[in-house]
């Protein structure tokens, strides 16, 4: 007679409580920098003769292509572009923390994945269930947030220049594209409050739909995720097919069907390995030589530590604040509805050449004054 193998239960406390913690903190700090950029703005608006409050430097991170922009300008020339640096540290941040446990910020740090999580939870209690779309609805949308991220590659990549790049961080557009993305909510269209409505409406039925379907921020760290050198691994001999790990996915993986989850729409969440009954059967473990397991309670600090060392380092070596004067600001803020940005690869293809245009004419410009100079 075959002897059944004794279970040992699994005794780890979960990480969930004190993931909602960290995430609310951080939801809280967004909010307080939304209420110092009203501050900042409210002087503007004054004409000056407000109280003046200094513009929130963390407002950056509500810029994601600025920011991206800006550290692709970094990478290939090595400058640390002022208009909006704490943004750069932010995104180099985010990327960090993506590729050491993968794709955690969306589901410890990101605001709108808490946000959308809450709307989720409120959702199940309605229909005490989650609702997953058809694998031939699912899989189509889940390609949306894939091909704006291309479009948005292909345009900064491809289309631009290095020259174009630091022409469009140079531009007056991208000096108030903060301001701007506050008045759109501010002063939200009719339009947008539809969109948006939508949206809560389908985050309600189906969990987490704006970061399944369209997030390119998303889809960046999803195909980071493969890179992670970490990833959460189930035992398939200890495992008693329970099927708990599955069913506490957000996301929908099959965890209790695979040996190792490979996926970009895991978040690192630890929900998986929260639930799981018997002891050593699913882990966070390294893919390198030496397979370790790794403590999930090291992980979440690793996981907040990354981000914090890097924006830490940005306010330390003072390059987190940019350096527009407030007289300035008030200069541009004036004009402010006059500036626009390119929309399509027509309109980047002619950004592009005309930054190409004014370069040569400086050139020429120069070339001029040395000839002059020599005669």
């Amino acid at each position: 007679m075959k002897t059944k193998k004794k279970i040992i239960r699994n005794r780890e406390k979960p990480l969930q409580k004190y993931r909602f913690y960290v995430q609310a903190a951080f939801a809280l700090l967004c909010l307080w920098i939304g209420v110092e950029m009203f501050l900042f703005i409210q002087y503007l608006e004054s004409g000056g003769t407000a109280s003046f409050y200094n513009r929130p430097p963390g407002v950056d991170g509500f810029l994601p292509i600025s920011s991206m922009m800006s550290f692709y300008l970094f990478l290939t020339t090595g400058e640390l572009h002022s208009a909006h640096p704490a943004g750069i540290f932010i995104f180099f941040g985010i990327v960090l923390m993506s590729l050491v446990v993968g794709k955690s910020f969306c589901s410890w740090l990101c605001p709108v994945g808490f946000l959308s999580e809450l709307i989720g939870d409120f959702g199940e209690k309605i229909f005490k269930k989650k609702i997953k779309l058809p694998k031939f609805l699912d899989y189509p949308l889940r390609s949306l947030k894939y091909l704006m991220l291309g479009f948005l590659f292909y345009s900064v990549l491809f289309l631009m220049s290095s020259l174009a790049v630091k022409s469009f961080l140079d531009s007056p557009y991208n000096l108030v594209s903060d301001i701007k993305m506050y008045y759109f909510f501010a002063d939200i269209s009719r339009f947008a409050l539809i969109v948006i409505s939508i949206l809560f409406i389908l985050s309600i039925v189906i969990r987490n739909f704006w970061c399944r379907y369209l997030c390119p921020y998303g889809a960046l760290l999803g195909i980071l995720n493969f890179l992670s050198p970490t990833k959460i691994k189930r035992n398939p001999v200890s495992c008693i097919d329970c099927g708990l790990c599955a069913k506490a996915c957000p996301s929908f993986i099959k965890v209790d069907k695979v040996k190792t989850v490979l996926s970009d729409e895991c978040t690192s969440c630890f929900n998986c390995i929260d639930v799981c009954p018997v002891a050593d059967t699913l882990d966070l473990k390294s893919v390198l030589p030496v397979k370790k397991k790794i403590n999930k309670r090291y992980a979440a600090i690793g996981i907040v530590s990354t981000f914090l060392i890097v924006t830490g380092i940005g306010m330390f070596t003072g390059n987190w604040d940019n350096n527009i004067s407030k007289e300035e600001y008030m200069i541009h803020y004036k004009d402010m509805n006059s500036y626009g940005h390119p929309t399509g690869t027509e309109a980047v293809k002619k950004f592009n050449e005309e930054a190409n245009t004014h370069l040569n004419e400086e050139s020429k410009k120069k070339l001029n004054q040395i000839n002059n100079n020599v005669e």
